[in-house]
């Protein structure tokens, strides 16, 4: 996105940027951006808010009329509204407590957990008639044994399907956050964005496993891992110690 705003500023274009990510837009510099401090693939806030959306997008147009550049970061100053959570709310299924898998255990966990997960998946499927599942461009079955290596300063065997194995990471998170995320909404009520976020990243295999990825990949002498670790967990579900 800030690559992109540099090449069209130099056509004589203005532009300006809402990002998600603060630390992405300070390090990659878009001649105007917006930081807001929202849900990450929420950069307007809650679905349906008209009113609260045309803030943000006035307030990220307006950085076209400032002259104090030649970089100019700013803060959306408001959080987005409270999105109310479905009282009682509750997985349609029972996952057991996940613990912290003893070295080289966390392939087996997670291979363990998406067995357990995948006929709700696929119901979620039927119920919605969709699946953002498939950006990594590996089968469910794939993940455990593509992710664990990382976390024992290893690389995955074989091609990346992606062209790097850092790249292939980063999407294999996303495939593993929406295919658990789908499955827990396979049956009875919504629920909030807030309580599916808290279901995955406290009482999963998988979220644990990718604040543990997010560790290994931060402290990582690769640069395409350092990039890609900021990517893996929203920093409100991060440990005290990793924010």
């Amino acid at each position: 996105m800030s690559a992109l705003a540099h090449m069209i500023e130099t056509r004589g274009v203005p532009t300006t940027a809402i990002g998600l990510v603060r630390p992405n837009l300070e390090a990659t510099r878009p001649p105007r951006a917006l930081f807001v401090p929202f849900q990450l693939g929420r950069p307007l806030g809650d679905p349906g808010d008209a009113a609260f959306q045309r803030r943000v997008l006035l307030h990220a147009l307006g950085l076209l009329e400032r002259s104090d550049g030649p970089v100019i970061l700013e803060d959306f100053p408001e959080d987005a509204p409270n999105e109310q959570d479905t009282p009682g709310w509750a997985p349609p299924f029972a996952l057991p407590v996940p613990a912290m898998p003893p070295a080289g255990g966390w392939e087996a966990a997670l291979a363990a957990e998406i067995v357990l997960l995948r006929p709700w998946w696929e119901q979620a499927q039927a119920r919605f008639g969709r699946t953002t599942v498939g950006v990594s461009a590996l089968p469910p079955e794939a993940w455990p044994a593509f992710a664990a290596p990382f976390l024992d300063g290893r690389m995955p065997e074989g091609t990346p399907p992606r062209g790097s194995a850092a790249l292939s990471l980063r999407y294999l998170a996303d495939d593993l956050k929406a295919f658990c995320m789908e499955a827990v909404q396979a049956a009875g009520p919504a629920a909030s964005s807030r309580q599916i976020n808290a279901w995955f990243w406290s009482a999963t295999v998988a979220g644990r496993m990718l604040v543990a990825l997010r560790a290994v990949a931060m402290a990582s002498d690769q640069k395409g891992l350092q990039t890609v670790a900021r990517f893996l967990v929203p920093v409100p579900w991060l440990p005290a110690d990793q924010r």
